[in-house]
């Protein structure tokens, strides 16, 4: 494992200043509860972790100071390496030792943006381009819109028909109640359309925003294309822009619209993951692992995803290490790069892989903030239920002890193929999409008593892990 000084680039000196200057601009200092170094959380256990996490709005306070003061902090952009400093600074605050540990993160640049409906009857229409997507020529392109539901219709169109033309998926977000399934379901034009697109001969590719609300309002994401597939433009217009042009083709009309999307990209650049610890009492070696993920979409603050997610493990450590430490290390990572790359979690867990028998749970917060829920967890049998009498008498008291099996998050899903326990922060999701990925991911759409309670179920978790006798059971590591 190497580890990164931000001296040797020559700007951390820069940044470190701009940086106290964006916090002092956008609040100051984060207030500490007036008696956390008072050993209330040690004296009394649980029930004081609890008390003690819910005595003042410091994680939305702490959040503040990341939206405020460094707003989108897209990897490979100017505000990443603000953002790292930030992160660090915080936990170096609070008493703990960080690091920098380097991932090679790909550096994509928007540019300017535009698209106009010119049949039947000139309109503008709204939409962000999705992440990675390569430019549309100098003047843009101008070309018929073919608007499909599916991937079976599209199929069920010949090549001519779709030939030159954009290619617009018009595929709403159908809610069941379960908002992570609904938006895996959504998500998988905005993921696969670009390619299956250009499979027909497509010029470009809109989608349907992914979203569960809209006030004309475009929400961007990742997406990917294929290998010895043409790269064609690809972008996301608002809700009310895609039913528009679905009335107007059903209703007869040729739809014809001008897009222009300047982004291009930059040669990968050096970012970080940061990492904190607070070490064993009694079993060292083992680790516990939380997780957030530092990096955001370039619109909006990244409030929601995942600002909130950093505040609650940032709160975390500060509160765990009010006290003596719990049995094993709980380590904090604060990854790089989830939104278009995941390359921080690859980076960790490539690192890191000669201890990753040691890890013995991994819990990330990566879902809003929210009231909190109860705990997914993805582990060995009988994981659920041994997860389940550990955590529930102390999660109960906030209305979170729904433990249930589920996936852990996108960032510590490479610690998965080791066998690693994987956990999620199961949070309230009613309106986390209609603000994810969109300009509308900012701090007003966080209330703060949810945000702290949120953090104390994700606190108290994370002692029981690492204070617990016994650990979850893993599933059999993967082979290469």
């Amino acid at each position: 494992m190497r580890t990164i000084s931000w001296r040797s680039t020559g700007r951390f000196l820069l940044v470190l200043a701009a940086v106290s200057d964006l916090l002092n601009r956008a609040g100051g200092p984060v207030p500490r509860a007036a008696d956390s170094s008072s050993g209330t959380v040690a004296s009394g256990g649980i029930p004081s972790l609890l008390a003690e996490s819910s005595k003042l709005p410091t994680a939305w306070n702490r959040l503040r100071s990341l939206t405020d003061g460094v707003g989108a902090r897209l990897s490979g952009s100017p505000a990443e390496p603000l953002a790292v400093v930030w992160a660090k600074r915080e936990f170096e605050r609070d008493g703990l030792k960080s690091r920098l540990e380097p991932v090679i993160v790909p550096v994509w640049v928007r540019g300017k943006e535009s698209a106009e409906m010119l049949e039947p009857g000139r309109q503008p229409l709204v939409l962000l381009g999705l992440g990675g997507t390569v430019a549309t020529p100098p003047d843009g392109i101008t070309a018929p819109v073919v608007v499909v539901g599916s991937y079976e219709e599209l199929d069920r169109l010949p090549r001519e028909a779709v030939a030159g033309k954009i290619v617009l998926f018009d595929n709403p977000f159908i809610r069941t109640g379960d908002e992570g399934h609904d938006y895996g379901e959504a998500v998988t034009f905005r993921s696969g359309g670009a390619v299956a697109a250009a499979k027909k001969g497509a010029a470009a590719c809109l989608v349907r925003s992914v979203a569960t609300a809209t006030l004309r309002t475009p929400h961007t994401g990742g997406f990917r294309y294929e290998e010895g597939v043409r790269q064609i433009p690809a972008a996301a217009v608002t809700i009310e822009d895609a039913k528009l042009i679905r009335r107007l083709t059903e209703a007869g009309h040729e739809v014809r619209v001008r897009m222009f999307l300047g982004a291009h990209r930059e040669p990968d650049r050096e970012g970080a993951n940061v990492v904190a610890e607070i070490r064993g009492r009694e079993l060292p070696n083992e680790i516990v692992l939380i997780a957030a993920h530092l990096d955001s979409w370039d619109v909006g603050a990244g409030a929601i995803d995942d600002g909130a997610g950093c505040a609650i493990v940032l709160e975390t450590m500060r509160l765990l290490a009010a006290g003596p430490p719990p049995r094993r290390t709980v380590r904090a990572v604060l990854y790089a790069n989830e939104e278009n790359g995941l390359r921080g979690g690859i980076a960790y867990a490539e690192s890191h892989r000669e201890e990753l028998a040691r890890h013995v749970a991994a819990l990330e917060a990566d879902a809003g903030g929210a009231r909190a829920l109860g705990i997914t967890v993805d582990s060995g049998p009988g994981g659920v239920e041994m997860l389940r009498d550990l955590v529930t008498p102390a999660l109960a008291t906030f209305g979170a002890g729904r433990i249930r099996a589920g996936e852990g998050g996108a960032d510590i899903s490479k610690l998965g193929p080791a066998g690693v326990p994987l956990m999620a922060l199961d949070q309230d999701m009613t309106h986390y999409f209609d603000w994810h990925h969109s300009m509308a991911d900012t701090l007003d759409k966080i209330e703060p008593g949810e945000l702290q309670k949120a953090t104390a179920v994700f606190a108290a978790a994370t002692w029981l892990l690492a204070e617990s006798p016994k650990t979850l059971p893993r599933k059999p590591p993967e082979s290469k």
